[in-house]
């Protein structure tokens, strides 16, 4: 399963925390919220490969916030139906390492990706943040080697949390708020975008049954 990124999704904003910018400008949120369902759809496929997920956040705006919409997020995701979560899972492509990570740990991470899906049927999910730039490295081969050993059921379960935060934080880059404070709401991501910084566990709590 090759390594690739996303494409830039079109009309990211750049701006920080929910900062309307120029006087007169709509926010990202803004144009989010009022925008067409197709664009809404489009930018929220490019965080979470799941079409019901999509369209449940696209069908339930307009958001007051930021928050709301994280909020959102996690609730549509978390009523996955277990075909759609692994659709999800499966649409993931492996997490991209900084560029000057060197060629030995490549080799190492490669072998222990090839593994992992080999076992799993999907690509390594982990949603990193606060992590040290020069730590990042170690918390990936750690994390993946720590969780090959997780039984199939366990695993899905860590994994599906991580990709919740994943979704969270690609929500917050393509709206230019990813200096706004997740309030709880999740973590820094890597996968279809660049290598970021986990405060995370890796076998994050669940959220009890509804």
């Amino acid at each position: 399963m090759p390594a690739h990124r996303l494409p830039d999704l079109p009309g990211r904003v750049a701006i920080p925390g929910q900062s309307r910018g120029t006087p007169g400008t709509p926010s990202a949120l803004e144009r989010f919220n009022t925008g067409p369902a197709e664009d809404a759809e489009r930018l929220l496929l490019a965080c979470l490969r799941s079409p019901r997920w999509a369209l449940r956040l696209s069908g339930h705006r307009p958001y007051p916030d930021l928050p709301s919409l994280l909020a959102a997020s996690d609730e549509a995701a978390y009523d996955l139906s277990p075909k759609e979560l692994t659709e999800a899972l499966t649409a993931e492509p492996r997490p991209v390492l900084p560029e000057d990570t060197y060629s030995a740990a490549h080799t190492a991470l490669s072998a222990a990706h090839t593994a992992y899906e080999s076992t799993f049927g999907h690509a390594f999910v982990i949603s990193l943040d606060g992590v040290p730039e020069e730590e990042i490295l170690d918390r990936f081969l750690e994390s993946i080697r720590s969780r090959l050993a997780n039984d199939p059921d366990e695993e899905r379960a860590v994994a599906a949390d991580h990709l919740r935060h994943l979704a969270k934080e690609r929500l917050l880059t393509s709206l230019g708020a990813r200096d706004a404070p997740l309030r709880g709401a999740g973590n820094r991501a890597t996968g279809p975008r660049d290598a970021t910084p986990v405060t995370q566990p890796d076998n994050p709590s669940r959220m009890p049954p509804r």
